[in-house]
């Protein structure tokens, strides 16, 4: 049986995303849960198995490990839980799990929750300085994740004209929808001027360039469609879900066919996810886009990939004013990665609370009127993995 048509989300919540110092992991992962709960009018007894999407618990001794977080935080044993990871799309990954159960008739009522503590380190043991420390000896020393990504803003600016300041605007407009966002990390608007000032971090980008490091958790409750029909408060189904992992860790920047421009995971991905859901043009049928900007020039590739525009029209997307509050396809309508932050476990199963919440009405001051379908998207590691899943009303 298969997703698409077949599960819906009838609960979600999402912790507030920030530096939470005075809570824990398994604090935050309580919240998200029983608060997706909550949202779904059912009791802790009534869920049969759950679902955990965190990527580093190195940052947080351990804790998360395993699916033991689950039945710590909530009191859930001994029903079965497995914590599962896949770069920056663990999020997606743990609603995609949570997902196929429903849909093999296994389980009924399945938690998906997405967690990550990523600032009770010190900075020499942060989620950067790991990387740098703990990965290939020659073929990957020192390599980070903005250093990685400003290869690809280099060559995809060089190719197709696009400005520092092009770059900017996207975190001058997810700065700015993240002021109707009130569980967003930073909710400040910035100028394009403040962007281009801002340190650098890896040429071009800046610190305002770049996710910030955060804390958070978020949940979704999933049933079968005929379950919410008949028991649910409110409700969406998912109409597609792709994943798709293309090339290696460490081999994507020695692969000969890579042009730099764009990530063929996101575009296998979105062919799987818009062939379930008969999308053919997205821009058109689309009401809205979460999408995974951990970099400024990583949006505008995104709608490349993500076909709602074409290469190397990103930038004319967004400086048209389409992909802002009021435009035809607003894309990162919470405030985005570059706002939200990015607790890597919990971002993707954040989007999906937050196209929830469009298609049913209830986003507050950031309401897409009249939305009905939505697409949350995220790319892990050096853009070898991308899941996109596709939400709407039934």
């Amino acid at each position: 049986m298969p997703i698409a048509g077949e599960v819906a989300v009838v609960g979600v919540a999402t912790t507030k995303f920030g530096v939470h110092h005075d809570r824990s992991y398994l604090d935050l992962l309580a919240e998200a849960a029983t608060g997706a709960l909550a949202d779904a009018g059912v009791s802790l007894d009534q869920v049969e198995s759950a679902w955990l999407g965190t990527a580093e618990p190195g940052l947080t001794g351990l804790v998360g490990d395993a699916g033991t977080a689950v039945a710590e935080a909530i009191g859930f044993a001994p029903r079965p839980v497995t914590r599962v990871a896949n770069f920056c799309c663990t999020g997606h990954e743990a609603v995609r799990a949570a997902a196929l159960d429903v849909a093999a008739g296994e389980h009924n009522l399945v938690l998906a929750i997405g967690a990550e503590k990523m600032r009770d380190v010190p900075s020499r043991g942060s989620l950067v300085a790991r990387t740098v420390n703990l990965t290939h000896p020659t073929v990957a020393k020192g390599r980070t994740a903005p250093g990685q990504f400003a290869l690809l803003a280099n060559r995809y600016m060089a190719e197709y004209g696009v400005s520092r300041e092009t770059l900017a605007k996207v975190s001058v407009k997810n700065h700015e929808h993240a002021l109707r966002n009130p569980k967003a990390h930073f909710r400040k608007a910035v100028t394009v001027e403040e962007v281009l000032a801002a340190p650098i971090i890896a040429e071009p980008f800046g610190t305002l360039d770049c996710t910030p490091t955060t804390d958070g958790a978020a949940a979704l409750l999933l049933a079968p469609v005929e379950w919410a029909r008949k028991h649910a408060k409110q409700y969406v189904v998912f109409r597609g879900f792709g994943l798709a992992v293309t090339s290696g860790y460490y081999s994507t920047f020695f692969d000969p066919n890579w042009d730099f421009l764009g990530f063929r995971a996101t575009r296998e991905a979105s062919a799987v996810a818009y062939r379930q859901a008969g999308i053919t043009n997205p821009r058109e049928q689309l009401d809205l886009i979460e999408c995974h900007d951990c970099f400024t020039v990583t949006e505008l590739v995104n709608t490349e990939d993500l076909g709602v525009c074409g290469p190397g029209e990103g930038g004319k997307l967004l400086e048209s004013g389409a992909t802002a509050v009021g435009g035809d396809i607003p894309v990162n309508i919470s405030g985005g990665l570059q706002s939200c932050g990015h607790p890597v476990g919990a971002t993707g199963v954040r989007m999906m609370a937050e196209i929830t919440d469009q298609i049913l009405g209830r986003a507050g001051e950031r309401q897409i009127p009249d939305a009905k379908l939505g697409l949350a998207h995220t790319l892990g590691g050096p853009g070898v993995v991308s899941a996109v899943a596709i939400l709407g009303a039934e």
